[in-house]
């Protein structure tokens, strides 16, 4: 019974030194966390309002967040009689050592900030990153998501982003449409020239300006190849390149304009003398 009330006393003695300095901390920490909340929130309309991107907003409205909240624990720490200054230390020492266990976590972390703040790319543009081609439906902190061509949903790891090239494709308003069109030896250049350019004329989707390059580029083994560069929106793009390759198919059709396919004269021979001739066509 006497060591119970030993045990009573000094926890009245414990409470009477100690106890308005927790009753203190835990008042910092309810109104230190709704502070917190409340200037994330102001905070997160002030950049919303400042036309800032959605990825660069979520990404600063965490960082905020974090940030207050571990000063609100770090004075509620100072109330009680922690020493926060040793407190620190020990959070360097264990910051380092969980940074050399996590190198590959903190190098698509360092990608995932580079990516946000330089914005060689944002959600919705159209993109070739890390080999992977598709639409960017997310940029996270560690990892961006990119939905492929087919619908494929692809997660891929910030620093393998940053590592290698990055293709936005419709980063700019124009892009040209480069073609190579093959016609015969015996077929007339000038006339060919002159079908493709009533072809692109008569497309509206088509741009005056850049102008059109329409022009003989080589003599290949098989055929005289002329190139067709066209410029047009880059919303339109492959829309325009599909339906202009299928209507220079047909106008050369009917112009007897050939495009021919590789093809090679075989001769045998049986003790010198030719027996037989034979055309060989190769697709």
């Amino acid at each position: 019974m006497e060591n119970f009330v030993d045990y009573l006393n000094l926890a009245k003695k414990w409470l009477a030194s100690f106890g308005p300095n927790i009753l203190m901390a835990i008042a910092i920490l309810l109104v230190g966390r709704w502070l917190v909340h409340w200037l994330t929130h102001f905070a997160k309309k002030g950049l919303k309002r400042a036309g800032m991107e959605d990825t660069l907003v979520r990404f600063l409205e965490k960082l905020i967040y974090y940030t207050l909240l571990v000063a609100v624990l770090l004075a509620a720490a100072d109330q009680i009689g922690i020493q926060t200054t040793s407190f620190l230390a020990i959070l360097g020492a264990a910051g380092l050592a969980v940074g050399l266990a996590l190198k590959d976590s903190l190098a698509n972390f360092a990608s995932g900030i580079m990516l946000i703040l330089f914005q060689p790319f944002k959600v919705g543009d159209a993109v070739t990153a890390a080999g992977v081609s598709g639409t960017v439906e997310r940029i996270d902190i560690f990892h961006s998501i990119i939905n492929t061509w087919d619908n494929q949903k692809i997660i891929v790891p910030n620093s393998s982003i940053t590592n290698d090239l990055i293709i936005n494709i419709n980063a700019n308003p124009t892009r040209r449409i480069d073609l190579v069109i093959g016609i015969s030896y015996d077929d007339d250049v000038r006339k060919a020239k002159e079908i493709l350019r009533q072809l692109v004329e008569s497309d509206p989707r088509i741009l005056a300006d850049p102008a059109t390059t329409i022009a003989l580029a080589e003599f290949a083994d098989s055929s005289v190849n002329l190139v067709v560069r066209p410029w047009v929106n880059t919303a339109e793009y492959w829309d325009v390149r599909f339906n202009l390759l299928e209507r220079i198919q047909e106008a050369f059709a009917e112009q007897n304009i050939t495009i021919p396919y590789p093809q090679r004269d075989v001769h045998l021979y049986h003790h010198g003398r030719e027996v037989k001739a034979c055309q060989e066509g190769q697709a």
